[in-house]
């Protein structure tokens, strides 16, 4: 049990980082400063990679504990909780409860940088759009760009 449960604070340790490291990746996508998405992004990647290995460790030493309790392999966190004694009954509730919060945490983020990223596309597609000869606002079925007449347009420079 002791073994699992030191797997559990790694990993929640990682889950912990990845939120983090989403934050940093909004954070840096709401300032416009495109300079560090890539390296935001390597970061939660990497972070993801972590988590994924740590997972496997975490399946063997469920595993393991479940043979100890009497449980068939593959068992839940609360299946294992309600096998054990104290003081393991309490801890593994315990890491059950905060995978629970830090996993909302983590969705609530992901989910609002995907809006993120999906809004700056939007508005940096229109822009591109905007500019050049042609009002290009899409495609014809037959694949050819539909443009309207050209159109003059004034940049300023001076920025």
């Amino acid at each position: 049990m002791e073994r699992l449960s030191q797997i559990l604070w790694r990993e929640r340790d990682l889950l912990e980082l990845l939120l983090y490291r989403l934050e940093v990746e909004q954070l840096v996508l709401a300032s416009g400063r495109t300079m560090w998405l890539m390296r935001a992004a390597r970061e939660v990647e990497q972070t993801l990679e972590t988590l994924r290995e740590t997972e496997v460790l975490r399946a063997v030493a469920a595993d393991e504990a479940a043979g100890l309790v009497g449980l068939p392999p593959n068992p839940s966190l609360r299946e294992l909780a309600q096998h054990c004694e104290e003081p393991w009954t309490t801890i593994l509730l315990d890491h059950r409860a905060a995978f629970e919060s830090v996993t909302r945490q983590i969705t609530a983020m992901a989910d609002a940088n995907r809006d993120l990223i999906t809004s700056g596309y939007r508005s940096a597609r229109e822009t591109l759009l905007s500019i050049g000869d042609e009002d290009r606002s899409g495609y014809n079925p037959d694949g050819t760009v539909q443009g309207g007449p050209a159109v003059s347009r004034y940049v300023d420079r001076s920025l």
